[in-house]
């Protein structure tokens, strides 16, 4: 415990120094910046004077939301993908249901998101000390980013400007991944995002933080499974006989940011269809192999990919605002 309780502690200090070194290097790179698209667009420095301790309050309350309840990384970085597959990343998951209207989040595919009260405290935060300037979909890009060094992945920036959407439609979530997706259907649909079989792949160690519901993997249960390794399968029956609901990590370190995740999938143990295909199939195996030996290579690829996905369809003043709520339009 005492151990445990050190590495936390190291891992705060860690984080705030990150922190000054960001503030650092934020005031020493001035307007210049990292520019993304035309002028107005994203940019590294986007908040640097209209809110310029943004960075800080993000962190420090993910990172006590997390000191608290380490599976909300996890959390956090799921909500952001499904934030991104749908209409862009425009905080569209962040909107909750109106009598008209059934929003993302209601969607069966979503219902097991979690973490929405951290985005909140956030909100909250910066509206006090920056009012109307930070935008929701911002606040989840960084809080996701700030969630995996959290759990021992990669420190990577961001650039900042998005605006928040104001559609949120149930529907639209027939676009996500299902877990019983195989390669080819994995690689087609991240392809219509403009992602290549390796990043999606890359994105795919994402699960390396997290559980799934067996409602998700039973399906692998019903037959043999040449996939499948038998010991594991009797692993996940055991789960599932506590129902649907029942939940079983990704990997043996469903804490840790790291790639135990890629070389569970060469002993036959990845959770979901959409998990164990990437080591069955010729056109991603080869990558699986390189990020099993090659954590650091991993590491890079993710953050590289994780910072194009936070570039999905982004929305601008012409079609999106700064909402001063993130669970309802303004």
């Amino acid at each position: 415990m005492l151990y445990k309780s050190s590495m936390k502690s190291l891992k705060m200090v860690m984080a705030n120094l990150l922190t000054v070194f960001l503030l650092i290097e934020v005031i020493a790179c001035g307007f210049g910046g990292f520019g993304y698209g035309s002028d107005g667009g994203l940019n590294m420095n986007y908040y640097l004077m209209s809110c310029p301790f943004v960075e800080p309050v993000v962190k420090n309350i993910v990172n006590r939301a997390l000191q608290d309840d380490p599976t909300l990384a996890a959390a956090l970085i799921r909500m952001h993908f499904h934030d991104c597959f749908i209409e862009g990343c425009d905080g569209s998951i962040l909107l909750d249901s109106t009598k008209d209207n059934t929003a993302e989040k209601d969607s069966p595919a979503n219902l097991s998101l979690r973490g929405y009260e951290i985005i909140d405290s956030i909100k909250e935060e910066l509206e006090r000390q920056c009012p109307g300037v930070v935008s929701c979909a911002d606040i989840l890009a960084m809080a996701a980013r700030d969630a995996v060094f959290f759990a021992g992945g990669p420190v990577y920036d961001i650039p900042k400007g998005r605006k928040d959407g104001r559609r949120s439609k149930i529907q639209d979530t027939i676009n996500l991944p299902f877990p019983t997706f195989n390669a080819s259907e994995l690689i087609r649909l991240f392809g219509q995002h403009g992602f290549s079989a390796q990043e999606m792949v890359a994105l795919s160690g994402a699960h390396t933080l997290g559980v799934a519901r067996c409602a998700s993997f039973k399906n692998r249960l019903s037959q043999v499974d040449p996939t499948l390794d038998s010991e594991f399968a009797k692993t996940l029956s055991k789960t599932c006989s506590a129902g649907d609901k029942a939940e079983q990590p990704f990997d043996a370190t469903k804490n840790d940011f790291d790639n135990v995740y890629f070389n569970a999938l060469l002993r036959k143990n990845g959770l979901l269809t959409s998990d164990q295909t990437l080591y069955t199939s010729p056109k991603t195996r080869n990558f699986v192999n390189a990020y099993a030996f090659n954590q650091a290579m991993f590491f890079l690829d993710f953050q590289q990919a994780m910072v194009k996905m936070g570039l999905l369809d982004v929305k601008d003043n012409s079609n999106g605002e700064v909402r001063e709520n993130c669970r309802k339009i303004n």
